[in-house]
C-alpha cells in the first residue's frame, strides 16, 4: 500500500505507460558510451542548452552559437544560465528546504530583470507553495518522474515569482528529476523536450490549470513526451562530443 497523494494520477488513461517509457529512453540514452569518459563535457553542453531553451520558453530567443559565445546580455537568458550552473549545489537541499531553494532560485534567474526588492519574494499562491513544498520534502513515495511533472505544473500555472517564473519552473523540475536519482547527473534536457512540443507546452499547461482529469491527463502526457524527447536530446549531444574523436 502507498501513502502517496498523487498516486490517482497514475490511474489516468495512458499517463503510467507514458511515464514508463520515457523512463526507459531516459535509460537507454543514460548507457551511451560518451558518458563514460565524457560525461562532464556533455552536461556541460545539456545545461547550456537547457538554459537557452529554458529562456525561449520566457519569449527571450536567442541563438544557442551567439550565447555560446558570450555575446548575448539578455537579463533573462543570463539568469537561466545562473541556474543552470547553481543546479548542483541546490540539489541536497531541495527535498530539505523547498521553499529557500525556490527563493534562491528565483534571485538567480530574475537578477537585473526585476527590482531588487522583488527578488525572492513571493508575489502570490503562497498557500499552494506551502502546499507544494510539503509534497515535495522527504517525499520518497511518488515516482520521480511524476513528482517533477507536478513540481513544474503547479509553479508554471500559479507563476509565484515576478519576472521569468517559468525559468523557476522548470529549475524545480529538474532539480526534482535530479535529487530523486532519476537524473543524477542533470543529463536529460527536458527544457529543450518543452521547446520541441512548445504549442503543446502551452495547451497542456493551460489545461493543467484547469484541475480536471482530462486536464492533468494532458499535462502529464505530455511532460512525459518532453523528458522523451531530452533523452533523444541526450544522445545527439552524446554523439556530437564522440565525433570529433571518432571514439
Amino acid at each position: 500500500m502507498t501513502n502517496d497523494p498523487l498516486a490517482p494520477l497514475l490511474a489516468l488513461a495512458d499517463v503510467e505507460d507514458a511515464l514508463a517509457d520515457a523512463r526507459a529512453k531516459v535509460d537507454t540514452a543514460m548507457r551511451h558510451r560518451a558518458l563514460r569518459r565524457n560525461g562532464g563535457q556533455v552536461a556541460a553542453e545539456v545545461g547550456l542548452r537547457a538554459a537557452v531553451a529554458s529562456a525561449a520558453l520566457e519569449e527571450h530567443r536567442h541563438d544557442l552559437a551567439a550565447v555560446r559565445a558570450g555575446t548575448v546580455t539578455d537579463p533573462v537568458v543570463q539568469g537561466a544560465l545562473r541556474v543552470s550552473e547553481a543546479l548542483g549545489g541546490l540539489v541536497d537541499l531541495w527535498p530539505r528546504a523547498p521553499r529557500q531553494v525556490l527563493a534562491r532560485l528565483h534571485v538567480l534567474a530574475a537578477r537585473g530583470a526585476v527590482a531588487d526588492a522583488d527578488l525572492g519574494r513571493l508575489t502570490s499562491g503562497a498557500e499552494r507553495i506551502d502546499a507544494l513544498a510539503g509534497l515535495v520534502a522527504g517525499n520518497e513515495r511518488t515516482p520521480p518522474l511524476l513528482l517533477a511533472a507536478i513540481v513544474h505544473a503547479e509553479l508554471l500555472t500559479l507563476r509565484p515569482f515576478a519576472g521569468p517564473a517559468g525559468v523557476v519552473a522548470r529549475a524545480a523540475a529538474r532539480l526534482t528529476l535530479v535529487a530523486r536519482g532519476f537524473d543524477p547527473r542533470g543529463l536529460v534536457a527536458v527544457e529543450q523536450g518543452h521547446l520541441d512540443r512548445e504549442p503543446e507546452y502551452v495547451g497542456a499547461s493551460g489545461a493543467y490549470a484547469t484541475g480536471t482529469p482530462d486536464g492533468l491527463r494532458s499535462w502529464l502526457r505530455h511532460y512525459a513526451a518532453a523528458v522523451s524527447a531530452g533523452a533523444e536530446h541526450l544522445t545527439q549531444i552524446s554523439d556530437e562530443v564522440l565525433a570529433p574523436s571518432g571514439k
